[in-house]
């Protein structure tokens, strides 16, 4: 069994599989925010036992709605998280906060500084995988913020070389990721938004990803989500990254991009965002199953996973899971039509 095939459920009626999943963050339970308020209320007595009770029934929720939808591999969409940095800053030796700073509008984002040489100091996601597994009746996938914007997305008091504390926080990322894989994880997603914007940085990626993967066994699918950029600017680069498969956002710019891709030597697997995580307008299903065919302009169907562009926590809960259902009908109808031959998808390539 090939490290994609486990990921697939056994009784799928279509010899032609696209992989679904999503990318991360999901919008928390109205419920869930209220007891975060509670928890941080002195005057309250919602206490941590409380709060851990509330999370656990959220992570269950989740998971159980993502696998309604369909989709092939969840998550639990990252109900103890609320930023994708200070949730990992928190628990790293060396991290410290100082108070928020303003990032955009009237947005703000409680920027951590490194004060000290960084250290892995506790497990960072063992419980959230662990309780995930354990509701879920599909494999789990592992979103985790990659080490460069871990970094890049920090204040440095220590090293005085961004790309040196990347290289250190790439080395915890792979303890971190040693304990996961000795509990079951198989699926790993590293996400590096930041390079989106340093694109040229993307040399100091790949060695940060060649640490991360250091010793994991073979059958670990390790997945790099990259936000919207210029990924002219990183590809064919990216072919030397040790990934199994490249997570892009394009639905948002109606594929604009898609042909950087579709030179006939793209290496990895291309997990396609096929929905527009920016805007409330639920897309039809047609639509999204002619999203999903400018995918099989770059692999083979069996090269191809479906998935929101990005993580959908900022958009109304019915919002996102509308959009994720039409998503696997859109996926289920293209595989469909891929049996019957209807769709050629060399031809696609060759288009």
């Amino acid at each position: 069994m090939t490290g994609r095939e486990r990921f697939r459920p056994a009784d799928h009626p279509n010899d032609h599989f696209l992989l679904t999943t999503v990318v991360g963050s999901y919008p928390k339970p109205t419920w869930l925010n209220r007891a975060r308020d509670l928890r941080d209320d002195d005057s309250s007595d919602f206490d941590a036992d409380a709060w851990d009770e509330a999370v656990r029934d959220a992570s269950r929720a989740i998971t159980h709605e993502h696998e309604h939808t369909g989709l092939d591999v969840v998550c639990d969409g990252e109900m103890r998280r609320e930023e994708m940095v200070e949730f990992f800053a928190e628990r790293i030796e060396g991290y410290e906060f100082n108070g928020p700073v303003k990032v955009w509008g009237h947005n703000y984002f409680d920027k951590p500084s490194v004060v000290s040489e960084v250290a892995y100091d506790e497990p960072w996601l063992l419980d959230e995988y662990e309780f995930s597994t354990d509701v879920a009746q599909r494999p789990v996938k592992v979103p985790i913020t990659g080490p460069y914007t871990l970094a890049s997305w920090s204040f440095d008091e220590e090293y005085g070389s961004e790309e040196t504390l990347a290289y250190e926080l790439a080395d915890l990322v792979n303890e971190e990721l040693s304990r996961l894989v000795a509990a079951g994880a198989r699926y790993i997603q590293i996400d590096e938004p930041a390079l989106a914007t340093t694109p040229d940085d993307h040399a100091i990626v790949g060695e940060c990803l060649e640490r991360i993967v250091a010793d994991l066994p073979d059958d670990v699918r390790v997945g790099l989500h990259v936000c919207y950029g210029d990924y002219s600017r990183i590809y064919p680069e990216i072919n030397d990254y040790p990934i199994d498969e490249f997570d892009v956002e394009l639905a948002n710019d109606d594929y604009e991009q898609i042909d950087v891709f579709a030179d006939g030597a793209f290496e990895p697997d291309l997990a396609l965002g096929v929905v527009d995580v920016h805007t409330t307008d639920v897309e039809s299903v047609a639509e999204i199953e002619a999203n999903i065919r400018e995918g099989l302009k770059v692999v083979p169907p069996e090269r191809l996973t479906i998935s929101p562009d990005c993580g959908v926590k900022l958009l109304p809960r019915n919002v996102a899971r509308e959009k994720i259902e039409n998503m696997v009908r859109a996926a289920r109808n293209v595989e469909a039509d891929l049996d019957a031959g209807e769709i050629d998808p060399d031809g696609a390539r060759d288009a």
